[in-house]
């Protein structure tokens, strides 16, 4: 396991190693949370490198070669691993640093990594690019890319099941309780049913069922993301719902900040298709209120996140910047 200690450090000298002259330019002392998410995504990517591995665990019978290398082209191109950051930062906020936190994340992000290899098949999405590269089902195939999802779902619950992940079988319980809850019928896969359903509509949703759609389809994991780490470190009930709450109003406002992406940026920032949302009659909140007043609302979730952790004080000041990162961020 990579060691998460003196992230701010270790992270800034990578980050001003990283080779990114630009950045380095404008702002030559990174930010904490830009140190500290590139220590996670780093940290994360070694982690679900070595959950990838073709040892088979205890258990298992086999690893299947070429399901294992599907498996890792969909989740080991890249991405800025946001999901797995804040379990890690919520837990860090509530006192609790080390392993449990990253597996725990590592756990959303093989969930989040699932979502998106379904979602670019032909009987979803339809998308040949992701992150720059080749999806899934082109790299591989359909067939493939649909065992792939499933087993980076199964994996999932089997790294937060594992003690690994936290000595205490109940909080283990509550981990995976809450993961189910937050990707499956009532979350994230009802809401991409309601996504779909959307397309084919004869009326537009309104702004309610757009808000409700958005806060299961992408909404549902970042909160419960912020959650899990809330979880790990046996925070406080006051805690809990502080974060539950930032969680909440950050996932809101990273949808509408993809929403206005899709309307304004290219296809080579993004590394996806650009426009589709529009393309195919997606229920967006772009599409709703237009580009300004879809801004005023992702600025003012974005506050709304701030705002729930008030009480945190400074020690904070990560998660916050990381609210802000996402309503703003270029892809």
């Amino acid at each position: 396991m990579t060691p998460l200690s003196g992230w701010g450090k270790r992270g800034e000298e990578t980050l001003l190693a990283s080779g990114r002259p630009a950045l380095a330019a404008e702002n030559p002392q990174p930010s904490s949370f830009e140190a500290r998410l590139l220590a996670v995504g780093q940290a994360v990517g070694h982690h679900l490198s070595e959950l990838l591995d073709e040892k088979s665990l205890p258990g298992e019978i086999a690893r299947a070669p070429r399901l294992l290398n599907a498996m890792r082209h969909g989740s080991l191109n890249g991405g800025k691993r946001l999901r797995p950051f804040l379990t890690v930062e919520a837990a860090r906020l509530c006192g609790f640093e080390g392993e449990g936190a990253l597996r725990a994340g590592c756990a959303v992000e093989l969930i989040h990594c699932y979502s998106l290899v379904h979602d670019d098949l032909p009987a979803m999405d339809d998308d040949d690019l992701r992150r720059g590269q080749p999806t899934v089902h082109k790299a591989y195939d359909e067939a493939t890319a649909i065992l792939a999802g499933d087993a980076l779902l199964t994996l999932a619950f089997d790294v937060m099941a594992d003690p690994a992940t936290h000595p205490d079988p109940q909080v283990r319980a509550d981990l995976v309780l809450g993961l189910a809850r937050a990707s499956g019928v009532g979350g994230m896969a009802g809401g991409q049913m309601f996504d779909l359903a959307a397309e084919a509509a004869a009326a537009p949703l309104g702004l309610d069922e757009i808000a409700r759609l958005q806060a299961m389809k992408t909404g549902a994991l970042l909160r419960y993301a912020v959650e899990a780490g809330a979880i790990v470190a046996k925070a406080d009930s006051q805690a809990r719902m502080r974060l539950v709450a930032y969680g909440k109003a950050l996932g809101a406002a990273f949808q509408v900040a993809d929403d206005i992406l899709d309307a304004e940026s290219t296809s080579a920032a993004l590394g996806k298709k650009a426009g589709k949302d529009a393309s195919r009659n997606k229920a967006t909140l772009v599409q709703v209120l237009g580009l300004d007043e879809a801004k005023s609302r992702r600025d003012a979730l974005a506050r709304e996140a701030e705002e729930a952790l008030a009480a945190f004080g400074p020690a904070a000041a990560v998660l916050i910047e990381a609210a802000r990162f996402t309503a703003h961020r270029s892809s």
